[in-house]
């Protein structure tokens, strides 16, 4: 074990979530032990308590308590699994955009974005597979749901996911997510405006409104407009995320009594009909940014996954004909 570390951020690491850059430094640390010394306040950002997913800043400095050996790097870490063409293959068939820097992929519904307890396949794990030198190894540099399909952006390299880290970090992604609702909000266009804290329990993750001052309590604001509906009891809406919590989205819709159609965890998979798939109905539509190293406006668009396909053309919905819904 080695004492208490107090560590710089580096100019490149300035804009990377903390989990992100403790896993960097310390490519040994399990997910279960990072949760740990975040939980316990075992490590803080300038001498203050701090959330796995906050963003750093060059000159930051970084307490990190006492860590194993193998943490450390001082015994080598297993190398990461070359990636197997089939997951080659099947990142290629998925990929929307690609340069020298960015990677955007149409993640499908059902496959993780990063690994956890009981997830082998995900795509952060093929990612590592492409490179040893950990600084072009290609990165995340944010997230969706397991059950959440649509664009995914990935950097190639360190200083590309630290320079996008510090747009999402300041607001300057624009993100639109496509769902479908029960019922049709009131009024029709709107900003949910409500924090959320986690709220663990037996069926898994998830999180709630929470009161106020509750401790640990994280501002979230969702602004939605209702596209089309389909006899009072369907919306496909159009949603824009000002802030990226977990489950955000979801948990607004449920919130303001609209839960997204399939989502077993906020109430939305009660009550389909045959028609519709019992499938998340929620799919990151269109993002855009500007070039981290060009400056040169980045605009894609993800078709809709199957069943969600399959769920518009039940309710007529004609997504081909309402272009104006990607606003």
């Amino acid at each position: 074990m080695s004492g208490v570390q107090h560590i710089a951020v580096g100019r490149d690491e300035a804009g990377m979530r903390l989990d992100r850059w403790l896993r960097t430094r310390f490519p040994a640390l399990t997910q279960g032990r990072l949760q740990k010394l975040l939980r316990s306040g075992q490590v803080r950002v300038d001498g203050h308590r701090a959330k796995a997913a906050d963003r750093l800043e060059a000159g930051q400095e970084i307490r990190v308590p006492p860590m194993p050996a193998q943490a450390q790097g001082k015994t080598p870490a297993p190398a990461a699994k070359a990636i197997t063409e089939a997951d080659r293959a099947f990142l290629r068939d998925i990929t929307l955009y690609e340069d020298d820097d960015i990677w955007i992929l149409n993640k499908p519904s059902g496959i993780a974005v990063q690994g956890g307890s009981r997830t082998v396949r995900h795509i952060d794990g093929m990612l590592a597979g492409f490179a040893r030198d950990p600084d072009r190894r290609p990165r995340l540099v944010h997230r969706l749901d397991r059950d959440t399909s649509g664009v995914l952006v990935i950097a190639k390299r360190r200083a590309i996911a630290a320079a996008m880290g510090r747009m999402f970090q300041t607001r300057s992604v624009r993100k639109i997510y496509w769902a479908v609702v029960k019922g049709v909000p009131k009024p029709p266009q709107g900003k949910v405006d409500q924090a959320l804290i986690k709220a663990a329990g037996e069926e898994g993750d998830r999180v709630r409104a929470a009161r106020h001052g509750e401790e640990d309590a994280q501002s979230a604001v969702t602004h939605y407009a209702v596209v089309d509906q389909a006899a009072q009891k369907y919306a496909w809406m159009s949603l824009k995320p000002v802030t990226g919590r977990q489950h955000q989205l979801r948990a607004h819709m449920a919130i303001i009594g609209h839960p997204i159609l399939g989502d077993a965890k906020y109430r939305g998979d009660i009550d389909l009909p045959d028609a519709i798939a019992p499938r998340l109905h929620l799919h990151a539509r269109r993002i855009g940014f500007p070039h981290p190293k060009t400056g040169k406006t980045i605009d894609v668009t993800a078709p809709l996954p199957e069943h969600m396909a399959a769920s518009f053309a039940a309710l007529g919905f004609e997504a081909g004909a309402r272009g104006g819904s990607d606003e």
